[in-house]
């Protein structure tokens, strides 16, 4: 029971008669004894990620080694906790199969993933849009990111501003999205054209794609920081994935308010 989602089930089935409260209780000290994080010697797994921040640790796989990428997945994935594995190779895949055999590898975003039940449904739609085509590995890693933390993704892609009627012809999809991630090169203005469109917020993702005066993607990481248009944020350049992180924050249900002890009113006297 590593998230907020799990013990929130496990309080459910109580309440309706399903588990009783003594099997709770042992499931509940079982989590309690647990480690907090697990030191593999090259990496500490920190199991209470998802109760801290709603979703569990998330593997940035470059600089790691195939196998140490497995050892962590094995970890993350015998805890009960959803695995995602970012920028990452075949490769790592195959030897994550090893240990996770259900593991899916979508080389289009460099994602390993493998969901379980710890995720809570975000609410409404998340939009990603790209610019072009050749943007699409970054808005990729965002999509993915996105539907792998609970949310439902509607994509748009090649609408980037050399032809305008391209976007405006998404209105109704745009309209209907909680928030938007807009995914561009070049001079990055794809976000301010969105962004004067709707009332959601707006997650800007510069990427590194262009000619040699947008130096590497920073052309268009200073045009979207320079937004005219309100309600645009920035993450850095390429990071799809920060992207989603947000934009799933922003769409997350509200976290049950249950008042602590010290908040309850006091007793009246008889």
């Amino acid at each position: 029971m590593t998230s907020n989602k799990q013990l929130h089930d496990l309080l459910q089935q109580v309440a309706r008669g399903e588990i009783d409260t003594a099997a709770a209780h042992a499931q509940l000290m079982d989590e309690l004894r647990a480690r907090p994080y697990e030191d593999l010697g090259f990496a500490r797994v920190d199991h209470h990620r998802s109760v801290r921040q709603g979703f569990s640790e998330v593997v940035l796989g470059l600089g790691k080694s195939p196998a140490q990428i497995a050892a962590i997945a094995a970890e993350i994935v015998g805890r009960g906790s959803t695995l995602l594995v970012t920028r990452t190779t075949a490769d790592a895949f195959a030897a994550v199969r090893e240990k996770v055999p259900a593991a899916t590898f979508y080389a289009d975003a460099a994602i390993i993933s493998y969901p379980q039940q710890d995720v809570a449904p975000g609410k409404g739609t998340i939009v990603v849009a790209a610019a072009g085509t050749s943007d699409l590995p970054v808005a990729e890693e965002a999509a993915r990111t996105a539907e792998l933390m609970g949310n439902e993704v509607t994509r748009l892609y090649d609408v980037g501003v050399a032809g305008l009627h391209r976007i405006l012809g998404e209105r109704a999809r745009l309209a209907a999205a909680r928030v938007v991630i807009v995914v561009a090169g070049m001079e990055g203005a794809l976000p301010s054209v969105i962004s004067g469109l709707v009332s959601v917020p707006v997650i800007a993702v510069p990427t590194s794609v262009g000619y040699g005066a947008s130096f590497g993607g920073i052309a268009a990481l200073l045009g979207m920081l320079n937004s005219c248009a309100s309600g645009v944020s920035v993450v850095n350049i390429d990071n799809g994935f920060g992207a989603a992180n947000i934009a799933s924050s922003a769409a997350m249900p509200p976290k049950l308010n249950i008042p602590s002890s010290a908040a309850m009113p006091p007793k009246l006297a008889p």
